[in-house]
């Protein structure tokens, strides 16, 4: 008996099932990949929106106010602005009123508006102090108004926490963020799609 005539049928029978194997194995890894891709994308865009419409915003607005309460200082010679003595209680209305109170509606318009958007699943307790804060100085502010300036700070004091809060957090998303960016299975897949989104193929030179 020939034995090419046993052989042939069987290696054509074990290439055929290997064949199928590989395209189920190829076509499972592709599965899982783009599964995976799709989670890293949509984590991705989750926290570009906390940097971009909340943490980036509230950390820029607390640099700015920190620097600005620096300079007022230094401008004074002081350690700290309280006890707000009579002789600087016409500038620091003035500081108040025009740099430190516009920061803060800023910080607590973002707060309310997008707190969706907080990391944590409950809302931190250093950002509801720091709204009452804010609304305190709304109400010595508006006393101000009316001459009365028998107040001089908020009743409600400057959570210690906040600044620290904001800081981590702010930092903690921009390393997820690059982190996220960096990988190499995601730049592969950014390349492919934003050229497939420009119409260019893999591999085609630019004209």
């Amino acid at each position: 008996m020939d034995i090419s005539e046993v052989t042939i049928p069987n290696l054509l029978h074990s290439a055929a099932i290997l064949t199928i194997i590989l395209a189920f194995f190829g076509y499972f890894v592709t599965f899982i990949s783009a599964r995976m891709l799709a989670r890293r994308r949509d984590k991705l865009r989750l926290v570009n929106k906390r940097l971009n419409e909340f943490y980036g915003p509230l950390y820029v607005a607390s640099q700015a106010g920190h620097i600005a309460y620096r300079s007022l200082l230094k401008k004074q010679g002081k350690a700290q602005c309280h006890p707000i003595r009579d002789e600087d209680l016409k500038e620091w209305i003035l500081w108040m009123t025009t740099i430190f109170a516009p920061l803060n509606d800023i910080r607590e318009k973002i707060i309310i508006q997008k707190a969706y958007l907080i990391v944590e699943e409950e809302m931190p307790a250093c950002l509801l102090e720091f709204v009452t804060h804010v609304v305190g100085y709304k109400a010595v502010i508006a006393k101000w108004a009316e001459g009365d300036f028998s107040e001089r700070r908020s009743t409600i004091g400057w959570p210690p926490e906040f600044d620290h809060y904001v800081r981590h957090s702010y930092a903690a998303l921009k390393a997820e963020q690059t982190r996220l960016l960096h990988n190499s299975v995601w730049r592969l897949y950014h390349r492919i799609f934003h050229r497939r989104r420009k119409g260019i193929r893999p591999g085609k030179p630019k004209a």
